[in-house]
């Protein structure tokens, strides 16, 4: 026969010595087929343990970690007890502000996860952009795609290589090019350079440097021109040599040097005015 209990006030179940404390040792049972409680159900202890083989929630959202209130300082999530082995987790990793499956020595009563073993998520092949992508997917992408990759050159033309295709890095007249696995491309520059219209210094008044190797020379095979007069440079220790308005010695090629002359300018005598003096001074 069915009975109710009314009360006009709370109505409390004392069951030992402790009980206000969550310390005491005798336990309330309620024993029967199905307890239904109408209302909303509070537990204030520090641990609530389901034995039943399915649960079943209606609602839409669950919540963990429902008692923090300083943003972003908490792991939470969802760990999944795997007997002997070590257990499964998906959490939320407060520290690094991202979500993380894997293994763990951990249980459920740490509060903050320090070791974890990243583990592997099966997915669906991708079927739009904002899906995540299967390593299949990426793979098929890469080699047999449909894809493209734009290469600019100095002359600012692009040259797009779509999937499938191989880039040529060209080396020109006078550089090398080589490739080698797994993926190294060197780019050497030519000890002999030909087809050379003009080098220049790339800094404003620069000195531009031809040095020989060892005891060798710089030997100029042709024509050494001397495109513009130039104004008398600083004398030094070093020789210096520069084209000038043609006067006494008829060559116009001047020389300066600290060391000679006490570093006044000195002109270059041609053959004409040497005969000339030689004639002249007996």
């Amino acid at each position: 026969m069915a009975k109710t209990l009314r009360t006009s006030g709370d109505y409390t179940v004392k069951a030992g010595a402790g009980y206000d404390s969550g310390s005491g040792t005798n336990t309330i049972r309620l024993d029967a087929k199905t307890v239904r409680i109408p209302g909303d159900l509070t537990v204030e202890g520090t641990q609530t343990t389901l034995n039943s083989q399915t649960l079943t929630v209606e609602d839409q959202f669950i919540e963990v970690n429902r008692n923090n209130s300083t943003a972003g300082t908490e792991d939470s999530g969802i760990l999944f007890n795997q007997g002997s082995s070590n257990n499964q987790i998906l959490y939320y990793d407060a520290d690094q502000s991202e979500f993380v499956l894997g293994s763990t020595t951990h249980n459920a009563t740490v509060s903050s996860i320090t070791n974890i073993t990243p583990g592997n998520i099966r997915i669906a092949e991708p079927g739009q952009s904002d899906h995540a992508a299967t390593k299949n997917y990426v793979d098929t992408q890469l080699s047999g795609g449909s894809f493209s990759i734009g290469f600019t050159g100095d002359d600012s033309t692009t040259v797009a290589v779509t999937s499938g295709n191989t880039v040529d890095i060209a080396g020109g007249s006078n550089i090398n090019t080589s490739a080698a696995e797994p993926d190294t491309v060197t780019i050497n520059l030519d000890q002999n350079l030909t087809d050379i219209n003009s080098v220049s210094t790339g800094s404003s008044n620069g000195d531009l440097i031809i040095q020989a190797n060892g005891t060798g020379s710089v030997v100029v095979d042709n024509i050494l021109t001397f495109n513009s007069a130039a104004s008398t440079p600083t004398a030094s220790t070093i020789t210096k040599l520069y084209n000038k308005t043609a006067a006494g010695g008829g060559t116009g090629l001047y020389f300066i040097n600290s060391n000679i002359s006490s570093g006044a300018e000195g002109e270059l005598i041609s053959k004409k005015k040497a005969t000339a003096l030689a004639i002249a001074l007996g």
